[in-house]
């Protein structure tokens, strides 16, 4: 009988491929999230409608649950393209995500007293945030509810900070300085990928979070010109989000996630 052979790639093939295709480290695991995610429920309609499915809002563990883990299998696809950038963050990181989380609330706080988050929500027609609690949704099976909780901490504090980090300031931020965009040192930045930075996430964020976001993606942006260093970014968001988790567990904001 002739050898078999395997069909799973090799590490010489996954590392030609994401030379060919630079793109793929930066865009793909970001794509799968935004992806699955678009067909996630929210507590006023089911999800998957673009789909014609009527996910109920009772699934949505399930549904964020399959999310987080489509998205690791797109990182593990792209992880050796993650080597390029081999150096250790800084202490900085720490103190700039701590600093984050007091911008974060205090400016989603001033947009409520304000009343322009209900006056944004209204104008632009925005859905609500999933704001599932799982200690109250699923406290009929507590292992379950605790397990969840859990990997919506791990989505929100290690998945989500390297997919968005990457996307954001190792693709979008340099294809707005050049072309040949994996040729722009990281870190290097015009006017334009400056407003990329800042427009991107309050476009992707609920109204009530658009201060907030434009103030805290422009001090990430501040903290990538300065110290020119993904994984600085990558820790600073996952300090503040880390944070922002702890303070909608304490005090029931389920609203911010």
């Amino acid at each position: 009988m002739p050898p078999q052979t395997s069909t799973s790639p090799t590490p010489e093939n996954q590392q030609s491929l994401l030379e060919k295709h630079r793109w793929l480290v930066f865009v793909l695991p970001m794509a799968v999230y935004m992806l699955i995610g678009s067909i996630e429920p929210s507590p006023s309609e089911p999800g998957g409608k673009m789909l014609r499915l009527a996910i109920p809002y009772s699934a949505y563990p399930l549904a964020y649950t399959a999310k987080i883990a489509l998205t690791l299998v797109a990182i593990a696809l792209v992880l050796p393209g993650y080597r390029q950038f081999r150096r250790q963050p800084g202490l900085l990181t720490v103190f700039v995500g701590a600093v984050g989380i007091v911008v974060w609330i205090g400016f989603w706080y001033l947009s409520n007293l304000m009343g322009l988050t209900q006056l944004l929500t209204q104008l632009l027609g925005y859905g609500s945030r999933p704001e599932f609690n799982p200690l109250k949704e699923l406290d009929a099976t507590p292992v379950w509810a605790w397990t969840f909780l859990a990997i919506r901490f791990f989505g929100l504090v290690v998945v989500v900070p390297v997919i968005e980090e990457f996307f954001l300031r190792g693709f979008l931020m340099r294809m707005v300085v050049d072309q040949d965009w994996w040729k722009v040192p990281f870190g290097k930045v015009t006017a334009a990928a400056v407003a990329v930075s800042i427009v991107v996430p309050i476009l992707s964020h609920q109204p009530g979070e658009f201060l907030a976001a434009a103030a805290w993606f422009g001090m990430v942006t501040w903290l990538m010109v300065r110290t020119r260093n993904p994984w600085d970014c990558v820790i600073a968001h996952a300090v503040t989000n880390l944070l922002l988790g702890i303070y909608v567990v304490t005090w029931q904001q389920w609203v911010l996630w």
